[in-house]
């Protein structure tokens, strides 16, 4: 059976099964979600004769590679039986014309060098990124962990051939996959000149950020990929990335603050929330620009919101309608700065909450609004119309039972914003909902604070109905 490989990114799925039936049913799958050809990692499988594993090579239904880690196999305690092994289930690939075998020692001529390494923290893959330029024969690059799933999603841009991709069902740790190879990043499109944007996070996995950007820069036809970067140190994640390839970054929890201090230059509205959402390398002079749209992004949802309440009812105003209210905002990071900055500056009457009651002053005192202790949020009540926001994490997956507010006092609220999105319809929303408040989703913000962060990483306009559009089918 011969197999003939494309000039482009190699999408290949690491198969660990017991039997070879399981063997070949996984890589019916790995096909049908875009593999081009599998590992079958055979180490892993329990088999008492040589044969199993020539009817498994034989009836492949992809090009493979295959492996034997003599040291990882269950079927023998004794070492020297487990190198017996491997060699025998490398002579019957060879014999059998695989197309990869990948041999678990040092070989200075080989044709394709294949690299592990566990990856600690995301700079550690700055190195790897270098010997996928520099290696002077081909290199797969493999990062393990959490932090490594940049060595795939990238691998290509610095000269990676094949990139791994785990089944939908048998997720993997720190590797992308197949699905979302195929559908959101495409590989095949990323090439040395793309310009590489993502969200600096900890945690990252929630993020929707790829399954909007991603397919946002190709119908714009701008040459961008967009990531999660798992980063625990922000000052040292931009000591490390240094390159212009690196060019703009979305900031979330916890480094919107800390991101501040890490720009060269940052936006007067920025700076005086404190509290940075976005970050531009300005390609002229390679200067981190910091701006925040999350600010405007949270308000105008907010304001549209009770525009149309009131234009249904007793017509339209061109004041913000948050002038003489009373916004209770709970959480003093930096989605909590951005509300309430742009609340004041609307005229409303800002009321802070925090578990850290340090931090909520700090922010009042900032806004000229009050800190209550948090255990008081509960009972709050004021005299002024109030408007609820929730820019903590109370709420957000895995922990989407949790609410701040009770249902029972979210009845003197005229309107409930929350800025978690994952899931959609928090607790929260659907208990104000229930008692009548108007209710305005994170997801709106993230649409609208996205829009904004397109138009700084692209220097032009966003396809906002397409954005839209894209958000509202995919969240």
């Amino acid at each position: 059976m011969a197999f003939h490989f494309q000039n482009n990114v190699l999408v290949c799925s690491p198969l660990e099964c017991e039997t070879a039936g399981e063997m070949l049913s996984s890589m019916e799958k790995a096909r049908a979600e875009g593999a081009d050809l599998v590992e079958l990692r055979i180490d892993s499988m329990t088999f008492s004769h040589i044969s199993q594993v020539h009817k498994l090579i034989q009836l492949r239904t992809l090009p493979a590679i295959v492996s034997f880690r003599p040291y990882s196999w269950k079927n023998s305690s004794s070492g020297d039986s487990n190198i017996n092994t491997c060699l025998q289930v490398m002579r019957l690939a060879i014999d059998l014309n695989v197309e990869f075998v990948e041999m678990d020692y040092e070989s200075t001529g080989a044709d394709v060098v294949k690299l592990v390494i566990n990856v600690h923290y995301i700079t550690d893959l700055a190195s790897v990124f270098k010997m996928l330029a520099h290696c002077q024969v081909p290199l797969i690059a493999l990062a393990v962990g959490s932090r490594g799933l940049l060595s795939q999603l990238l691998g290509p841009k610095f000269g990676g051939f094949l990139v791994y991709g785990s089944l939908g069902d048998k997720t993997i740790p720190g590797m992308p996959t197949l699905f979302s190879l195929r559908h959101v990043y495409k590989l095949e499109y990323i090439n040395a000149e793309t310009k590489v944007f993502g969200l600096i996070s900890n945690p990252v996995g929630h993020s929707k950020g790829p399954i909007l950007h991603n397919p946002a820069f190709r119908h714009t036809g701008y040459n961008g990929i967009y990531v999660p970067m798992q980063v625990d140190d922000i000052k040292e994640f931009f000591r490390t990335f240094t390159s212009t390839d690196f060019a703009g970054f979305s900031v979330g929890i916890p480094h919107k603050e800390a991101a501040v201090g890490c720009c060269d230059e940052v936006h007067p509205l920025a700076k005086s929330i404190g509290a940075v959402n976005t970050i531009v390398r300005r390609p002229t002079d390679g200067k981190l620009v910091g701006y925040n749209t999350d600010c405007e992004a949270s308000i105008s949802a907010i304001e549209d919101a009770l525009r149309e309440r009131r234009a249904t009812n007793r017509g339209a105003s061109d004041a913000s309608p948050l002038a003489g209210k009373t916004l209770v905002l709970v959480g003093a990071g930096g989605a909590g700065r951005a509300l309430a900055f742009g609340a004041k500056s609307r005229g409303a009457q800002v009321f802070i909450f925090n578990r850290n009651y340090e931090r909520a002053k700090a922010l009042a005192h900032a806004v000229a609004g009050k800190a209550l202790p948090y255990e008081n949020l509960e009972r709050f009540r004021t005299e002024n119309v109030m408007i609820l926001a929730n820019a903590s994490a109370v709420g957000m997956e895995p922990n989407s039972d949790q609410t701040p507010v009770s249902k029972e006092s979210l009845k003197a609220y005229e309107l409930v914003f929350d800025a978690v999105y994952t899931p959609i319809n928090t607790r929260l929303l659907q208990e104000a909902k229930e008692v009548g408040a108007i209710v305005v989703s994170g997801v709106e913000m993230f649409i609208r604070q996205a829009l904004g962060q397109f138009r700084l990483f692209t220097g032009g306009l966003a396809p906002e109905a397409f954005m839209r559009k894209l958000v509202l089918e995919q969240f």
